[in-house]
């Protein structure tokens, strides 16, 4: 176990610094990053607000990474590290590309899907389920949201009051 909690610590930092790169181009700090045998083969961080684009999470472009890198769409073998809790829409995919975990800092109270709103990482009616471990890296996933929403809501955005707690 202690080895499996240190890789994902390390896989947590590369999603981390994803989240920071994020949180640099002014979008919601959040960071994803796709491994596979302990190597980090996707990458991604929300372009939502520079696209205009509202699929563009960061789970989605790093599986989309690691799709194209590796040649195949099914990530079977693979971890997915992200510092918030997928969204519906990023579990879907999770379980579409049929990933073996997803390793996350915080929930997200306002759309977790795979533990505080919903589990579809463990829903036995879909053909695939995915291990879940939440709370990695938490505090630092915290952080770093609670300091972009802050500095939104000093600005008065519109878009701080999506801040999940």
């Amino acid at each position: 176990m202690e080895k499996d909690l240190t890789l994902d610590e390390r896989m947590m930092d590369e999603a981390l610094a994803e989240a920071e790169q994020a949180q640099g181009i002014g979008e919601v700090p959040i960071g994803a990053v796709v491994a596979c045998d302990g190597q980090v083969v996707g990458r991604g961080h929300n372009r939502r607000e520079i696209e205009h684009d509202p699929t563009l999470h960061a789970e989605i472009i790093a599986l989309r990474d690691a799709a194209r890198r590796l040649g195949r769409w099914r990530l079977s073998g693979c971890t997915v590290y992200c510092t918030v809790e997928p969204c519906m829409m990023c579990a879907g995919a999770m379980h579409l590309a049929r990933i073996d975990r997803v390793v996350y800092g915080v929930p997200d109270p306002k759309a977790g899907a795979v533990d505080t709103l919903y589990e579809v990482a463990r829903d036995r009616r879909l053909n695939h389920q995915f291990e879940v471990r939440a709370g990695v890296r938490a505090e630092q996933s915290r952080t770093l949201l609670q300091e972009f929403f802050a500095s939104l809501r000093e600005r008065g955005s519109e878009e701080a009051k999506e801040v999940p707690d």
